[in-house]
């Protein structure tokens, strides 16, 4: 973890971020959000509210037309993404954009590799990162013949391997079964990092994440304890939420 990450301290600050895509569709208009090292947020909202493009901001995928972010600290820039990419472990939604290689393992030392680490640190990574989520006898498996809930814990293996400072998640339990559901919440109830997931699924949030944000037309329309807006149903009605 960097130095000035400890806990209580920023992760994460992002001021006035706005964004529109080629076609002028206009997706974030101004969000500004602080999130401390350890906290666990709940990125919640309607489809189309702006949740899944704001985290593809966060390493600089997508760049904003207006407004800053920085991840402990460090401005994300073209010129620091190398270094805000490790701090920042996104994990898409669909696995299979994120799993390419031939074998999970290799999947897994991806990312270590492009950070220019030695070999031996990649495999001290890959082991580590696999044993986190349960997978470590999966090393020599395809990608592809795995499970949705088995790739979903592979995806995440592969941005632990970075050890970043922020975990990202984009509708982790999707497509998931219920067995497969309950595993992934309490794989990640056990991470120390920072957690941002966006999500439609009200029971994990209530159940693993104590903050909610909730956005709306690109916007960030509240903020607060979870249980506190959980008890709002006005307000999670008129954001087309329910509470669970």
């Amino acid at each position: 973890m960097l130095a000035g990450a400890a806990e209580g301290a920023l992760a994460l600050e992002v001021q006035d971020l706005a964004f529109a895509y080629p076609d002028g569709h206009v997706a974030l208009r101004g969000v500004s959000l602080q999130v401390r090292c350890g906290e666990r947020v709940a990125l919640v909202g309607p489809n189309g509210a702006g949740k899944s493009t704001f985290l593809l901001h966060l390493n600089g995928l997508l760049t904003a037309s207006q407004g800053s972010i920085s991840v402990v600290g460090l401005p994300v820039v073209k010129a620091n993404l190398p270094v805000v990419r490790a701090r920042v472990g996104l994990v898409f939604q669909n696995p299979d954009d994120q799993l390419f290689s031939p074998t999970v393992a290799e999947d897994v030392a991806f990312g270590p590799l492009h950070m220019g680490l030695p070999e031996d640190e990649v495999k001290v990574r890959v082991a580590r990162a696999l044993r986190q989520v349960a997978m470590d006898a999966y090393a020599s498996r395809l990608s592809y013949h795995l499970s949705a809930g088995e790739k979903k814990r592979i995806s995440i293996a592969t941005v632990l391997a970075m050890d970043p400072d922020i975990l990202a998640l984009d509708e982790p339990t999707a497509g998931l079964d219920p067995r497969a559901r309950r595993g992934l919440i309490n794989l990640l109830r056990a991470f120390p990092m920072t957690l941002l997931v966006s999500t439609h699924d009200m029971l994990m949030v209530r159940d693993l994440l104590p903050r909610m944000v909730i956005m709306d037309e690109g916007r960030i329309v509240a903020d607060g304890a979870t249980d506190a807006l959980m008890d709002q149903p006005a307000l999670l009605e008129a954001h087309g939420l329910e509470r669970p």
